[in-house]
């Protein structure tokens, strides 16, 4: 009875404390002062932190290897590891060197403080090279003797934090199309005007009649001609209206080829030449879908043991083939014919040949998991390698004369105590036998193998937790000698909090969902605080951050006085294929329902949450979702930034589109419109798009804008002249803070203009 009394005790003296709690809406002089916090960030980080990365580099053949630890007042310390040994010690006479120096460049150098900007010790790890102001300078470590040395490539040393930026997204294939016409220079054979040369001596002959072609590369030994022949798609044109013209009156037109979904696409016949009788022969096969993807243009091609192997999908993204081409007689063969009900995921279609080419190791995810297969190109036959309930990320080394593969996984610890987007490096034989866990540690993995791949360096972090560094044996893992950590106290000292990880149940009640949560360095637990969602959920990837950063840009905006989340829900990547077909033509879903539920579990620790006050915000996908929050799920989410976003999944480029959202267009692209359904807005939004944006066209915005007014809806617009795929740049981010100041504390921001 006495624990029953108890436990009800606190039960009310929690609740009475939740409803003694304040909404805060801050004074205009906290607000002021919660600005200066914001842009004050990355001087509170800068110099606050000291070995984040661990800067070395490997002496010979591995094993041995020096190391720099950094410390206050730019001194540094340079270490020299005997792997063999398991034994560290200085890397050279410091005070020796520094003496040399002095005289050398004839002004006082001190030993703690060796003003090198790139290293490299000689094989035998007697001699090292280093830079001082362009010149190049040898340390002979037994005479102690420094001279003038050539020029070399070294270790570059940096120490300098990067800022964490929120400026433009850079998309350099987007929309780019393989010409008509291409000229391959170099070797001896090419493309020029759309024939197919082959050069003797210094003259180049044309072998080709047709035209049209687009690649062109020898085979069998240079007796044959591998070619691809564009059959061109509708190629579309898509438009850029520039307006700030300097020096100009009048905007200017820019226009590009641009395939959206469902247009039709550029195409690949496959042709063989003999360039003795000038003879052109097709493949019999049907042609290769090319379009504007990454992957754009005909495929690329591997020849091995007589044969040429070459790997593309299918339109619709739900097959993908690899085909071996026997370029004698034109016989093609299908070695993989990859089918999915839903989608393939094309950044995980990778293969490596074994041998002449008579196997090959192909990366699938047929069993549910993403995991590595032997196959037999003659029968087809495959024999997984690699098993369970985690994902290969990677493969970094694949060792034909001893049948090994080293990669990395996410999820091999135990999923129910570590996170399980964490990475390691392990590795395993051909066979599927003889796996081993290269790397130890709850945290995610980076590690820098020796050239004898005897040995590595490993270095594990998470969000709340500094970088470690180690040194382990590459055959089984063994830890040999700590390498040191990251320090990080004068980072706290500055008032940085460290963000913390949450882990709450998904929508099946079972499925655990990660995410991680950034609090005010002022936060007081007597007050409630809205909280602010930084969203990301495009399929091709998973975006919470996993290692560590001294802060991050979501540190700034809840020096306003928000709670700021960033979670990862059903439908984004690297969590095994039912995790990832949530969003199979379901974009729109964005995982919400997740993401919800990850936020009411997130109050249940923090009843500091105000759950009636969430705002979020994002950038090209992460455009579309934050829009999608308050048309689809109004009930939660009352404010969103959206910046150059997809807000319909047919006007942006179609191999991203096609790929999640399936080929042919069906019905479900327009039900999932942010356009189609602008009229069911019911919070506040703000619109940010690049004039520029040269990935998502900006009409996207535009109609979506055109929409919203056809719907009598309020919102904001902000363009961004000569912008392109950008969340709005610094402009943009003191419109975005500002917003959610004026519509989720109430109050009206600092002025701008002041």
């Amino acid at each position: 009875m006495t624990r029953v009394h108890t436990a009800g005790l606190l039960l009310a003296l929690a609740i009475c404390s939740a409803s003694a709690q304040q909404a805060f809406k801050p004074t205009a002089e906290e607000l002021k002062a919660g600005y200066q916090r914001a842009n004050d960030f990355y001087q509170r980080a800068n110099g606050a932190t000291f070995n984040l990365t661990l800067t070395h580099g490997w002496i010979g053949n591995g094993e041995s290897l020096w190391y720099r630890v950094d410390k206050p007042g730019n001194r540094k310390e340079f270490i020299r590891v005997d792997a063999v040994r398991k034994t560290k010690s200085p890397a050279f006479d410091h005070k020796a060197l520094a003496t040399a120096l002095t005289t050398e460049l004839g002004r006082s150098v001190s030993a703690d403080q060796l003003p090198f900007q790139s290293v490299a010790f000689n094989t035998a790890g007697t001699e090292i090279t280093f830079g001082i102001d362009r010149q190049t300078y040898k340390f002979t470590l037994a005479t102690g003797k420094v001279e003038k040395s050539s020029p070399f490539e070294g270790t570059v040393l940096e120490t300098q934090l990067e800022e964490e930026r929120t400026t433009d997204f850079p998309a350099p294939y987007f929309g780019d199309f393989a010409p008509i016409v291409q000229a391959q220079e170099g070797g001896t054979v090419r493309v020029r005007e759309g024939q197919v040369e082959v050069r003797s001596g210094n003259d180049w002959n044309v072998v080709t009649k047709q035209g049209s072609y687009a690649r062109a590369q020898m085979v069998a030994e240079g007796k044959k001609v591998l070619a691809f022949r564009l059959l061109p798609g509708e190629r579309k044109l898509a438009y850029l209206l520039k307006a700030a013209i300097s020096g100009s009156t009048r905007a200017v037109l820019e226009q590009r080829m641009y395939d959206q979904p469902g247009d039709r696409l550029d195409e690949y016949e496959t042709w063989l030449i003999d360039p003795s009788t000038k003879t052109e022969s097709k493949v019999e096969m049907a042609p290769i879908m090319g379009g504007g993807q990454p992957w754009s243009g005909p495929p690329g091609v591997r020849p091995r043991g007589g044969k040429i192997f070459f790997s593309f999908p299918i339109r619709g993204y739900q097959e993908h083939r690899i085909v071996s081409l026997e370029p004698n007689t034109g016989a093609i063969k299908t070695i993989v014919q990859e089918k999915s009900p839903t989608f393939i995921d094309q950044s995980k279609t990778n293969y490596w040949l074994i041998g002449n080419g008579e196997k090959l190791i192909w990366q699938s995810e047929r069993s549910g998991w993403n995991h590595l297969y032997m196959i037999d190109t003659n029968t087809g036959n495959a024999t997984q390698i690699t098993k369970g309930n985690w994902v290969v990320r990677g493969v970094s080394h694949v060792d034909e004369a001893k049948g090994q593969i080293w990669f990395t996984a996410s999820g091999l610890g135990d999923v129910s105590k570590e996170d399980p987007y964490h990475i390691q490096a392990a590795r395993i034989n051909f066979d599927g036998s003889g796996f081993v866990q290269l790397t130890r540690g709850d945290g995610t993995h980076a590690p820098q193998f020796s050239p004898n791949r005897r040995f590595l360096v490993d270095t594990y972090s998470r969000v709340d937790l500094a970088p470690v560094h180690e040194l382990r044996s590459a055959e089984n893992g063994e830890l040999i000698l700590s390498l040191g950590k990251g320090e990080i106290e004068g980072l706290q000292k500055n008032g940085v909090k460290l963000p913390e990880r949450f882990v709450s149940k998904g929508r099946d009640g079972k499925t655990d969902i990660w995410g991680m949560v950034i609090l005010p360095t002022n936060f007081d637990s007597k007050r409630k605080y809205p909280v602010i969602e930084y969203i990301y959920a495009g399929p091709h990837d998973s975006f919470v951050p996993k290692s560590f950063r001294p802060f991050h840009n979501m540190h700034r905006l809840a020096e306003l006085g928000f709670i700021v989340v960033q979670i990862d829900g059903m439908g984004t990547n690297n969590r095994g294929k039912a995790f990832h077909d949530v969003a199979w033509k379901n974009v729109a879903d964005a995982g919400f329902p997740d993401r919800i539920l990850w936020m009411q579990a997130l109050s249940k620790k923090y009843p500091q949450l105000d759950l009636t006050r969430v705002g979020i915000y994002g950038t090209s996908a992460g455009g579309q979702s934050s829009t999608g929050a308050v048309l689809f799920h109004p009930e939660f989410y009352k404010v969103a930034v959206s910046s150059c976003g997809c807000h319909d999944n047919r006007i942006d480029k179609q191999w991203w589109n096609e790929q999640w959202m399936g080929y042919p267009i069906g019905p479900h692209y327009d039900q999932q419109s942010n356009i189609t359904n602008a009229a069911k807005l019911k919070g506040r939004l703000m619109l940010i798009v690049g004039e520029q944006d040269r990935n998502v066209p900006p009409e996207t915005t535009f109609r979506l804008a055109d929409s919203l007014i056809k719907a009598n809806k309020d919102f904001e617009l902000v363009v961004i002249p000569g912008a392109d795929h950008t969340d709005g740049g610094p402009y943009g981010e003191r419109k975005r803070r500002d917003y959610f100041v004026r519509w989720l504390h109430g109050v009206e921001p600092p002025l701008g203009n002041n």
